[in-house]
């Protein structure tokens, strides 16, 4: 009909204009080149669609062209051109009004499409609206969509700020919400695969139950160098829902071992405690709102620190292993399991910085190309991660320590990257918890979605690495 044209027409130019200002306001990050003049933004369009721009007010410093006939000469000028049917529809108005004014949050330009309908609408009998127009309209509302779109992704939204408790309350958050256990299960952390499961292919293997072999091969890698019959005191440092501290306390730990157990979180102490009354240990386990880089224990208190994929959230990596490596026992064993970046020790004693920054956030970026830097970034901050450093790294702030010995460290991104896709197919064969969550999550889960990948690459072309580092203390 005539009215859903119109709308349909109203919308597409919309979107038309929304693409300048959103290109500009991308390319100003990386060049100060001017902003593109109304006239310009205006030629830059199909020939068959210019005349529809012509016609908006707007409330915040319009610019105009001045008569029809100078905007039509101007085109005529560029190389442009008009139809006769389009010739009439400038001629229908004198004043144009251009707007150029963006919105802060998606780049996009506000129009006045009341006007533009009724432009076109008395002029619709001399300018029947072409197929073409429809399709420049309809891929330029794909195009503007789809970039306002990447352009939200790819900003962080979840940044971690100090003395704000962000990590606890994100944690509070995904607790409540459910998804992250109903996918992940009793275990926040990544999945062990084989060399024989990835060859076969990823997603035959159980997500949960790659989890559980993590934990397995955790123990067993970290336990090597110690006795581990003799364990009696066992401390989870970052514990999440607790699936590890009740898994060491079923399964791996000797039966006069018990497990204790810390995270920022007080909605997963809830959960991991309801977890360990339901399966029988809670006796075994005790779980605790405490801050991992100030402790309440006494020195010498633990014969094994377990630390998994909590040190990507420490805003002072020094502090917290030397925190787990005080109310360790002397013979006992600090285990970690983490994320983390390249190693770039050797950039850094080229370019004459202090060895020192390495544990540092965002000084220890020397070698990292500007593409680097602005991954890690988004990685750093979408997620509530102060920063990462090398597993080397942490294996070096060990040592300087002066207490550990037999300090040993490994990469395991072969092992773990699966991980990251698996858990995106796991939504997408069984995706009701979310459709059913509403809006609010749907959008959540589209960043998750997003961010699992771009970790995938991280660790798939090395930028990014999962550290294994243990330790004695003397």
């Amino acid at each position: 009909s005539t009215v859903s044209t119109l709308v349909m027409m109203s919308t597409q130019h919309r979107c038309m204009r929304a693409q300048a200002p959103l290109g500009r306001a991308r390319s100003a990050s990386s060049s100060a080149s001017p902003s593109p003049s109304p006239i310009s933004l205006l030629r830059s369009l199909p020939s068959c669609i210019r005349p529809l721009m012509l016609h908006h007010h707007h409330h915040h410093s319009p610019h105009r062209i001045g008569s029809s006939a100078r905007a039509a000469s101007s085109f005529e000028t560029a190389g442009g051109g008009y139809s006769a049917a389009s010739q009439q529809i400038v001629d229908t108005h004198q004043q144009a009004v251009v707007t150029t004014t963006t919105t802060t949050a998606a780049h996009t330009t506000s129009v006045s499409s009341h006007q533009v309908i009724a432009t076109l609408s008395a002029s619709t009998a001399a300018a029947p609206v072409s197929p073409l127009v429809m399709a420049a309209g309809a891929t330029a509302a794909l195009a503007t969509i789809a970039l306002a779109a990447k352009k939200i992704l790819d900003t962080p939204s979840r940044e971690y700020v100090a003395g704000a408790d962000t990590v606890g309350n994100e944690y509070d958050a995904w607790t409540e919400e459910g998804v992250l256990e109903y996918y992940w299960g009793e275990h926040i952390h990544l999945g062990y695969y084989t060399d024989e499961e990835r060859a076969a292919g990823y997603k035959k293997k159980d997500f949960k139950q790659a989890k559980f072999d993590f934990v397995d091969e955790m123990y067993k890698w970290g336990t090597q160098a110690i006795d581990s019959s003799k364990v009696k005191k066992v401390l989870d440092v970052g514990c999440g829902f607790g699936g590890t501290s009740r898994y060491l306390a079923k399964k791996l730990l000797p039966e006069h071992a018990d497990v204790t157990a810390i995270t920022l979180s007080p909605k997963q102490v809830e959960r991991a405690t309801q977890l360990a009354k339901e399966q029988g240990v809670h006796e075994k386990t005790n779980f605790q709102v405490m801050d991992a880089l100030n402790m309440d224990f006494p020195d010498n208190s633990f014969d094994l620190v377990w630390a998994c994929e909590s040190g990507e959230h420490m805003p002072d990596k020094t502090k917290y292993v030397n925190e787990m490596i005080r109310v360790l026992k002397p013979g006992g064993r600090l285990i970690i399991a983490t994320w983390c970046q390249r190693d770039n020790l050797e950039e850094l004693k080229a370019s004459g910085t202090s060895e020192e920054v390495m544990a540092n956030a965002y000084e220890n970026l020397v070698g990292f190309t500007d593409e680097e830097k602005e991954r890690l970034d988004f990685l750093y901050r979408e997620w509530a991660h102060p920063y990462f450093i090398s597993y080397e790294e942490y294996a070096r702030i060990c040592e300087r320590s002066g207490v550990v010995k037999d300090v040993t460290m490994a990469d395991w991104a072969k092992e773990t990257i699966d991980s990251w896709r698996h858990s995106i197919w796991v939504g997408v064969w069984d995706p009701w918890i979310v459709v059913f969550k509403g809006p609010k999550v749907w959008y959540k889960t589209i960043r998750e979605i997003v961010t699992l990948e771009r970790m995938h690459r991280a660790f798939d072309d090395g930028l990014l690495t999962y550290g294994m580092i243990s330790c004695t203390k003397k």
